[in-house]
């Protein structure tokens, strides 16, 4: 239980537009909810209100005891998103604190939590506007919504919770914010779940990807890139550059298994049968599959851009390189050339995740703040 024996009331307002079914058709429904479970152990009521429909009721047997808040009256989202805090104020009114899972959407949490006067926690896993601006351009209007989004939710919220330093930095800079309203709560690893065994079919030469297939994760380049090396490779994910990276690899002659989404708890088997973990992106945030990979023991290499080269110390705990195929290609041959390295960049990589970034670490810091805004709000 708590420190203070009383059990708080929570409420997490999933992404806009994003269900429960969401979360388990791209397979990272167990990954999402194993906080949830754990906050629910220490004295916290947990309720998800979601953007599915009636259908998400059905996942109730898995997660026992937390209530789920969706769409059952089958409304169109223009609809229920605008009528949610009324839809759901029972609940909403009897809650003691709000909590956003990313920015988008999370001015349907900012006024749920103006009308029912609770504490709003705005929490985001990256930055909604710095992935706009890279995909659409810093002048386009979906940058612009999303910067003003972020204004408005950062500047009225109680706490913002970002997953590192370089993010709650341009947070305070971009929207003028005291370091004091800022909290720095990273991703979570299932550690224990995530672990070395290579007692399976561990292969040699065997590369593993896991993400979105984007522009952002440049995957392309990951393909030139190990064109005549004798290696494979398995991609675990989905996205709008599937079929063409499918072309470019029958095309190009390129070992490429294209495996889908599979469920977060078959990753495990899948980066020990790997012998090198690769995340070839142009940016990213604060990407779980790396931790993951890490907390595996398996040596990683990643390409030095924002987001990435804060977790990865060069030739320590995985391996640094450009974005372009040739700089991409030389690392893989470099890694897979040297075993000593792999050797010792895999067990860097799973001491540094265990001590960083283990569900119990990460469980402290958010009773930490909770109790600190319940506290705030009874005084």
């Amino acid at each position: 239980m708590m420190s203070n024996q009383k059990c708080i009331r929570l409420v997490l307002f999933l992404t806009r537009g994003v269900s429960l079914q969401t979360w388990d058709k791209i397979g990272m429904f167990e990954r999402e909810v194993a906080i949830y479970r754990r906050l629910q152990e220490h004295g916290v009521q947990v309720t998800f209100v979601t953007y599915g429909d009636a259908s998400d009721l059905k996942y109730a047997d898995r997660i026992p005891s937390i209530r789920i808040l969706c769409n059952r009256w089958g409304l169109s989202p223009q609809r229920y998103e605008r009528w949610l805090p009324v839809l759901h104020g029972w609940y909403l009114l009897r809650a003691d604190i709000y909590k956003t899972n990313q920015t988008s959407g999370a001015d349907v949490a900012l006024r749920a939590a103006r009308i029912y006067h609770k504490p709003l926690i705005a929490r985001c896993g990256y930055m909604w506007s710095y992935f706009v601006s890279r995909e659409q351009g810093d002048d386009s209007e979906a940058a612009r919504l999303a910067r003003k989004q972020e204004k408005q939710v950062f500047t009225a919220a109680d706490r913002v919770v970002v997953t590192t330093e370089r993010m709650q930095n341009y947070v305070v800079d971009q929207y003028n914010l005291k370091n004091s309203k800022m909290k720095v709560i990273p991703n979570y690893v299932l550690t224990d779940f995530f672990r070395p065994n290579k007692n399976g079919t561990y292969k040699s030469g065997r590369i593993f990807f896991v993400g979105r297939l984007d522009d952002q994760k440049n995957l392309f380049a990951l393909l030139e890139a190990i064109q005549g090396l004798n290696v494979e490779l398995d991609i675990i994910g989905d996205g709008s550059q599937r079929k063409a990276l499918e072309k470019s690899a029958r095309e190009n002659k390129v070992n490429v298994h294209f495996l889908g989404n599979r469920p977060h708890t078959e990753l495990p088997q899948y980066f020990n049968k790997a012998e090198i973990f690769v995340l070839p992106s142009l940016y990213e945030g604060h990407p779980k599959t790396l931790l993951e990979a890490m907390s595996c023991g398996l040596p990683v290499i990643g390409t030095d851009v924002s987001g990435i080269r804060e977790l990865i110390s060069h030739r320590k705990t995985g391996y640094l390189c450009g974005t372009s195929p040739h700089q991409i290609r030389g690392a893989i041959q470099n890694v897979l050339a040297n075993k000593i390295l792999r050797t010792t960049m895999g067990k860097n990589a799973r001491q540094f995740v265990v001590e960083n970034f283990s569900l119990e670490r990460v469980l402290k810091m958010e009773l930490s703040l909770l109790e600190e805004l319940t506290y705030w709000k009874e005084t």
